[in-house]
Parts: structure tokens; sequence; C-alpha cells
């Protein structure tokens, strides 16, 4: 299995402090953040938007393989994720993913649909590293 990198560097203090993060791949490069775009609205990227976009990334993979395998060749899905960071007892957590997904899968139905987005949901790494944030959601929607 392959070893995937990505790099951050953050300058100055928590508050008035800024970085950058970049995938080694070279598709994201010094990508902004800092304290107003992690715990405020500022503008900018931050780690739990990257976690967000790897879970809907990883969780779209795996629902499409089970289907496949199942026999139920899946025309698109798609998934969002959001991760909800909170603070818990004075630290910041994330304390929250909801997964929302749509399929258009010829041939199954919405029981079938959330049959097979359940077993991705517990099986895509993604979800297994993040094993330890106490509320997962799955909203999973058959498109007609």
């Amino acid at each position: 299995m392959a070893t995937r990198d990505g790099t951050a560097e953050w300058r100055g203090d928590l508050q008035s402090g800024s970085g950058t993060v970049s995938v080694a791949s070279g598709l994201f490069e010094r990508g902004n953040y800092s304290f107003a775009s992690r715990f405020e609205e500022g503008p900018g990227t931050n780690p739990e938007e990257l976690i967000a976009a790897a879970h809907a990334g990883c969780f779209s993979m795996a629902l499409s393989n089970i289907l496949s395998e199942a026999g139920h060749q899946p025309e698109s899905v798609r998934t969002t994720a959001k991760v909800h960071l909170r603070n818990i007892e004075g630290q910041p957590t994330i304390a929250g993913i909801d997964l929302v997904t749509e399929g258009q899968v010829p041939g199954i139905d919405q029981q079938q649909f959330d049959q097979y987005a359940a077993q991705a949901k517990e099986g895509c790494p993604v979800s297994r590293a993040l094993a330890g944030v106490d509320d997962m959601t799955l909203e999973a929607t058959l498109a007609s």
C-alpha cells in the first residue's frame, strides 16, 4: 500500500499567526489557513475541511466498491462530509461528522442502498481512522 504526504507550516502565535498546507501530489499547494479560518468564518482552509474532503472521497469510493461487488454498478455516488469542531472541556474537538450521500444506482431500492451505505461507513479507512469521533451520522438517498 502507498504512503501519502501532507505538509503544513505555521508562523507566529495561535491568534495572529498563519500557515499553509500542501499535499505532496502538488494538486493543492500552499493553501492558507489561520485562526479565523479554523475557529471562526474567515477565508482560507483548515484541517477539519481537509478531513471532511478526505472522508467524503473515501466513503464515496468505498460505497461504489461495495455496490459494484454486489453486482450493482453505480452511475455515481456523491458525498458531503460535515465535520463539527466544538469546544469540549476547554479543548477544540471534532465532536461529530455527518455523512450525506446520494447515489444513482440502477436496480436497487432505498433499503438496499441504506444497507450498502452503512457498510461503507463502517469499512472505509477514513471512517475507521476517525473511530474516536463520538457522533458520526449517515444520511443516504437513492436518486431516482
